[in-house]
């Protein structure tokens, strides 16, 4: 049991990063982010990584950082509108980016984890998602076909594990982060609080550790704000 934890994020990462990768990295706007993993990666200097993600972070935060940092060179992904980094390479030329509806990229993930090559979805049809696409027809409604993803590496985030590996998400860090943790060859855990065998409601648990090859501690988190909204304090 105790193989699967690693002390730090670094040593985790050590021996898979390799120039030229998939990635899929975890996370829903800035919640459930695998920061410390990606800081690490960040570090290591590994670049022309396909990043396989919702969203792209915001300026200097998660996968902020990598581009930044020039380390990307593709992005999947379903919503970028907060990342100016981002926007400025996308326009310039500099970075290579596959849009993908929300809903289908979650699918994507999972029937990657699954064995499942490819499925037929009705979203996206006749738009510029489908271009380029195999498209068919059921019951004489279009669909096109989408291939599930398969990365080298999958890095998450979780709130709890124990000791082998069996991970629970909290709230909205739940949303990418499952169906990702499925969705590789290596499989990266970082989480808030480890947890001996059994401590977990085996009911509870969203990702069984079969699925989690290495795991880190990566506590404290500074829980980080992307937009905060406040009004004038009333006069008492």
């Amino acid at each position: 049991m105790a193989q699967k934890i690693y002390p730090d994020a670094t040593a985790a990462l050590a021996g898979l990063l390799r120039d030229g990768m998939i990635i899929c990295s975890g996370g829903f706007g800035l919640s459930g982010l695998p920061e410390r993993l990606i800081d690490a990666i960040e570090a290591s200097g590994v670049k022309g990584l396909t990043v396989v993600s919702n969203n792209a972070g915001i300026d200097n935060v998660g996968l902020g950082k990598l581009l930044r940092s020039r380390q990307i060179a593709k992005m999947i992904s379903s919503y970028v509108g907060e990342n100016k980094e981002f926007e400025r390479q996308y326009l310039a030329g500099e970075l290579e980016v596959e849009f993908c509806p929300q809903g289908t990229l979650a699918e994507r993930c999972r029937a990657g984890g699954a064995g499942i090559p490819g499925f037929y979805t009705k979203t996206g049809v006749g738009t510029i998602v489908a271009e380029g696409k195999e498209t068919k027809e059921f019951d004489g409604e279009t669909y096109v076909l989408e291939r599930g993803i398969v990365a080298d590496l999958s890095i998450i985030k979780g709130w709890k594990a124990d000791e082998t590996g069996n991970l629970v998400f909290r709230k909205t860090a739940r949303n990418f982060n499952q169906p990702m943790a499925t969705a590789s060859k290596m499989t990266i855990a970082e989480v808030e609080e480890i947890v001996p065998v059994g401590s977990l409601d085996p009911d509870a648990i969203h990702v069984p550790g079969i699925y989690v090859k290495r795991l880190v501690l990566g506590a404290p988190y500074d829980k980080k704000i992307e937009f905060r909204t406040t009004r004038p304090r009333e006069a008492v």
